[in-house]
């Protein structure tokens, strides 16, 4: 059997959120080889199957990405978490597209910086500087991380997409526009 694409196993997460309670056990129950707890919620078990069906399409965390959460967990438990602990990462070979007033600009992500009209640059902010003329966050610039919503209640779907479009960027070494 052939290895499902991103696309198949997003839009099957993105499926999820309508099936009913007994559908998700059965999923859980095919994905995880035996049943799902009777005490788990629904949202918990949406998020599961989710988790689980990334596992057998794209593997499992890698020991480094634990390893960091768990960091992150520890820190906020002890009350010294630090918004650095998360910053955006992009893998190197990621190539960054954004459009801007009709120009496109191909931004190449390297293990030390970035590449941008064959000069290399430690920050994303210098490139989206150089491109605007303003001061800009070169993550919200390119994309790879979003504004937050000023719209608190937010629709589900809306939410989910969003995660859905940060989840393929997190994957690294995939190519995006931001337009």
């Amino acid at each position: 059997m052939a290895r499902p694409t991103q696309e198949q196993v997003e839009a099957e997460i993105a499926l999820l959120g309508g099936l009913s309670l007994e559908a998700l056990r059965e999923r859980w129950h095919a994905l995880y080889g035996n049943p799902a707890p009777r005490s788990l919620r629904r949202d918990f078990l949406i998020r599961a199957v989710a988790y689980q069906l990334q596992v057998k399409a794209f593997g499992r965390l890698s020991t480094a990405t634990k390893r960091k959460l768990r960091e992150i967990a520890i820190a906020a438990r002890e009350g010294r978490f630090d918004a650095g602990l998360i910053a955006p990462r992009v893998k190197p070979g990621t190539r960054l597209i954004r459009v801007w007033k009709g120009e496109t600009h191909h931004v190449h992500v390297l293990e030390d910086g970035f590449e941008w009209n064959g000069s290399r640059y430690g920050s994303l902010s210098v490139i989206a500087k150089a491109i605007t003329g303003t001061n800009w966050n070169g993550w919200v610039f390119f994309g790879v991380k979003r504004r937050p919503s000023r719209n608190k209640n937010a629709s589900l779907e809306m939410r989910q997409a969003k995660a859905q479009r940060r989840a393929s960027a997190a994957l690294g070494g995939q190519e995006f526009a931001i337009a």
